[in-house]
């Protein structure tokens, strides 16, 4: 049986989302921002929570986890580098190896920059993704721990994921990144149709996520830093991509 996921919204606005595997019942909630929302998941769907897998330590992504332990005994797992700094860690991880939600396997791809010690959760038989706050549709994270050069290799690694892979990032920021892409790539015809579908999907009160990597390729000028063109019209032809992106970020950060 596929693997079913559950989105929803928690704290002013990130993204929470529950994994299930329906022939073991187990369930993960991937982050765990605070512990009413993911109940309130829970309740809607029938689903048991065993897991919690933590893609990294800023509280809003760990603020429900004691809570959630407490009632539902489940295992937290977390990074490796981060470990210190999130409560009741049963497991830690590291780039490449294998975690289970009953099931369902995925593995862990690390991904420093927001945070120093930053992981994502790659389910690829069915091709999702668990991002945290690196990559948000047509955005990505402040690099708040770590250098421009680490996050533009962390994007990287997700971008030579599948282009069919389904991404789920940790906030609702969609509609903001657009206004800010648009100042980088105006003529963005990909974007500017993403524009358009956001628009619909907030008229229906809809989650713009997740979208596929093929969309961010497309769309995202985080994830397209290392085109010479994109270069060339910020005033940095022959530059290293990952000077581009942080330009971008930059100019980001001050929008």
């Amino acid at each position: 049986m596929a693997a079913q996921t559950h989105l929803f919204l928690c704290l002013k606005d990130n993204f929470g989302v529950l994994l299930h595997d329906p022939a073991s019942g187990a369930t993960a909630a991937i982050d765990a921002p605070e512990a009413a929302a993911v109940e309130t998941a829970l309740r809607a769907t029938g689903w048991r929570l065993t897991d919690i897998l933590v893609t990294h330590h800023h509280h809003d992504h760990t603020g429900g986890i004691e809570e959630l332990k407490q009632r539902h005994r489940c295992r937290v797992v977390a990074p490796n580098a981060e470990a210190d700094g999130i409560p009741d860690v049963d497991e830690t991880v590291r780039e490449g190896e294998r975690v289970r939600v009953g099931a369902l396997e995925g593995h862990v791809i690390e991904t420093p920059g927001h945070t120093a010690g930053h992981i994502s959760y790659m389910f690829g038989n069915e091709k999702l993704v668990f991002v945290g706050d690196t990559l948000f549709s047509i955005g990505c994270g402040r690099v708040i721990e770590g250098t421009p050069e680490m996050m533009w290799q962390s994007l990287l690694k997700l971008r030579s994921l599948p282009d069919t892979t389904r991404i789920y990032c940790g906030h609702e920021y969609t509609q903001a990144n657009i206004r800010f892409a648009k100042t980088i790539e105006p003529g963005n015809a990909t974007l500017l149709k993403r524009e358009q579908e956001v628009a619909r999907l907030g008229t229906e009160s809809k989650p713009t996520i997740p979208s596929t990597m093929a969309e961010e390729k497309a769309a995202n000028p985080f994830l397209r830093a290392d085109l010479p063109e994109m270069a060339k019209s910020l005033g940095l032809a022959g530059a290293p991509a990952w000077q581009v992106f942080a330009e971008i970020r930059e100019r980001k950060n001050k929008f």
